[in-house]
This record gives C-alpha cells, structure tokens and sequence, in this order.
C-alpha cells in the first residue's frame, strides 16, 4: 500500500515549547500556526511541520555521548486512519497503549519502540 500516508513534520520534546517555537521560527522563516504552553507548531509552509512539546523533568539530549538521547517522534497525515493503523500493523509497528489525540491521531509505535503519530490532517 505505498503512498497511505506522507510526511507530515516533526515534534521535538522541549521544556518551553513557545521558546522553542519562536527560534526555530526565526532559524527557518516558518510561521507559528500553534502556540501554548503545552504544545507550539510551526506551519510548514508546504513543506514539513515542526512541532514542540512540553516534557516534564526534561533532559536535554547529550551530543554526541547518548546517556540521554535525542527526543523526537515523526508525524504522518493520512486520509483514513483505521486503514492506516491497519498497515502499520502489518509493517511490524504497534498501536501504542496511550491515545491522546481521540478521533485527531494515533499513536504508534515502530519496531524498534520509536513512538510516531498518524493524523487526519
């Protein structure tokens, strides 16, 4: 089933997600579509997003040493997200126990535990 889903953006763990929101704004030129304490976006302006999420008792990634690793997960859009959870399913990915997005997203996980997210849009 190639082509379910696309590339949609990136949501970075942070402690401050506006702060975040507001340099990467500046790095890149992107536009904030989303700001709160909790969670901020940058529109992609027709390319990917970037979004940024509060963390409790973050810790910031040590590079290169991996004590604490990079914080990350990927999102995807697709147009139907049951028969996009069923092909994750069957690439060897797991729905993730956790769903906070109610009819929005999911949540999933890769083969390796990598959480990712799937929206509608």
């Amino acid at each position: 089933m190639p082509g379910l889903t696309k590339y949609y953006g990136v949501t970075l763990d942070c402690p401050n997600p506006p702060q975040l929101a507001e340099f990467y704004q500046h790095l890149t030129g992107l536009k904030i579509s989303y700001n709160t304490d909790d969670f901020a976006g940058l529109d992609g302006n027709g390319g990917p997003a970037m979004g940024f999420q509060r963390v409790e008792d973050f810790r910031a990634p040590q590079w290169p040493e991996q004590s604490v690793p990079q914080q990350f997960h990927l999102d995807f859009q697709a147009e139907d997200l049951d028969a996009a959870e069923k092909w994750v399913v069957e690439l060897g990915g797991t729905k993730a126990d956790n769903q906070p997005g109610g009819e929005r997203w999911r949540v999933f996980l890769d083969p390796a535990g990598h959480p990712f997210c799937i929206s509608t849009g």
